[in-house]
């Protein structure tokens, strides 16, 4: 699963969590104050008291070639170190997974401001009018509409990447298990293995490590703005004042949520990996059906078949009341920061566009402490597909043969 397309995967994985963390004290000990080292200077633009710095300036520049130069070195590195057939898409294509997934991130950053001052400004002209014109609100709508511009059509390509990058991963798999057929063949459900399960293997690995990282990064963006705007909030019902109040009252709903979905979703992956195991033995039947008369008929079928029925009604039951815990929480999560914030807004103390950005800031953090909240259900079936493929693949381990190819 992971030989096949990364170099040295445990190797590679770990290089890569020391190496973001050498990367983060380097940034934070020496390279934040420092945009004077940027290779690309922007003019400083002087704005008015109440505005905005532009959206690109020195420092967000500085920024990101602190990033790129990073992932470029440690691209350098496995390129001397352990370079494989796959080293373009699995090292360096991950690296730029990374990169997009980081400026994705701060395009919502900027655009959590852009909303409170845009907010603000709509009060302002709500409650006084004549004191906003119609050049300051289209003018605002105009510079988020370039951005928005930019940001599809970097969504766009880096879909249509992911997507090449998530086949190349399949083709790795498809090739390893292609050169060792012969002691693999005789696996019950062999072919669904190669075929569908590296196929969804990819697929997921990328779509949840995706969602993963940036589940990271936004949380690395919005924990210290959330913590910022907490100041804002004068009291938590029932508690009263505390600081960085909006980032526990987040960290709180997204602990509990997933400890209650862990508890009553802890019988699913086990049946989902048993699904696999009747669906292989009742396709592969019928597989023997089409070349041989005596095999697949209608008894043997009609019990292969209730066999997965029986699965997939234990399935539907553990997911009836699954689901019930799953959306009740996810809907009632949408009131914990009206709840939170209710004494601030009684009071009067903060504007609607703080209101808008301690909300959006609020949202971005607790979706990412909801991070397994949110993915249960796929992490569920990627388990089982793991499981699938950990055995399949236990099969090379057990042959000397095998293992001596490898």
């Amino acid at each position: 699963m992971f030989k096949s397309f990364f170099p040295r995967p445990r190797q590679f994985f770990l290089s890569a969590l020391a190496w973001f963390a050498v990367l983060l004290t380097i940034w934070h000990v020496f390279a934040v104050d420092r945009p004077d080292l940027s290779l690309i200077q922007i003019p400083v633009v002087e704005v008015a008291e109440g505005e905005r710095a532009p959206f690109l300036d020195t420092e967000k520049v500085w920024v990101y070639q602190f990033i790129v130069g990073g992932s470029i070195l440690f691209c350098l590195f496995w390129l001397l170190w352990g370079r494989s057939k796959w080293y373009i898409w699995s090292v360096v294509g991950s690296a730029i997974i990374l990169v997009v997934t980081y400026f994705l991130v701060q395009i919502s950053v900027w655009l959590n401001t852009w909303y409170g001052d845009f907010y603000d400004l709509l009060q302002s002209a709500l409650g006084e009018p004549g004191t906003v014109t119609l050049p300051e609100i289209f003018g605002k709508m105009l510079t988020v509409g370039i951005v928005l511009m930019a940001t599809i059509m970097v969504q766009v390509v880096f879909q249509y990447y992911t997507q090449h990058y998530v086949f190349r991963w399949r083709t790795a798999m498809n090739d390893y298990y292609a050169e060792h057929w012969q002691q693999l063949r005789h696996v019950e459900g062999a072919a669904q293995r190669v075929q569908e399960d590296t196929m969804r293997f990819a697929g997921i690995m990328e779509s949840l490590g995706s969602a993963f990282i940036s589940s990271i990064m936004t949380l690395l963006a919005f924990f210290p703005l959330l913590w910022e705007l907490s100041t804002h909030i004068t009291e938590l019902p029932l508690i009263g004042p505390v600081q960085g109040s909006m980032v526990f009252v987040a960290l709180i709903s997204a602990m509990l949520g997933t400890v209650l979905l862990a508890v009553v979703g802890i019988k699913l992956p086990g049946l989902e990996f048993h699904n696999q195991r009747v669906e292989a033995a009742y396709r592969k039947e019928l597989v023997y059906g089409e070349d041989h008369e005596q095999r697949a008929s209608p008894p043997v079928l009609a019990d292969l078949f209730s066999d997965v029925r029986t699965n997939y009604f234990r399935l539907y039951f553990n997911y009836l009341y699954f689901n019930v815990f799953r959306f009740a929480y996810l809907q009632g999560a949408n009131f914990i920061p009206l709840i939170a914030m209710a004494p601030t807004i009684v009071a009067g103390a903060i504007t609607l566009g703080i209101f808008t950005q301690i909300n959006n800031a609020f949202g971005k953090v607790e979706n990412s402490f909801q991070f397994l909240v949110n993915s249960w259900t796929t992490i569920i079936e990627l388990i089982s597909i793991h499981k699938r493929l950990t055995a399949f693949e236990s099969v090379l381990d057990e042959s000397p043969q095998a293992s001596a190819a490898v």
